[in-house]
């Protein structure tokens, strides 16, 4: 019962399927790497500065200024 032409064609669908399945996890390997390099990568970059926080702060030192020059000449705010 064992025909040859059958064995052949059973283990060529077999390797054909085996090699299916490593190029599948080859490419979730490779994407894996890709994302935790990418995830280092954005963990040595420095934070990004939020310049509107910094014109606030500067905006609100303005403000503190201006009361202490205010309260030095005498005048009531």
């Amino acid at each position: 019962m064992s025909d040859p032409q059958i064995t052949l064609t059973l283990a060529v669908a077999s390797l054909a399927g085996l090699a299916m399945l490593i190029v599948a996890a080859l490419n979730g390997w490779r994407g894996w790497l890709q994302l935790k390099s990418q995830e280092l990568r954005l963990a040595n970059e420095p934070a990004p500065t939020h310049h509107a926080g910094a014109r606030i702060e500067l905006a609100d030192l303005k403000e503190r200024i201006r009361k202490l020059e205010a309260i030095a000449a005498g005048v009531d705010l």
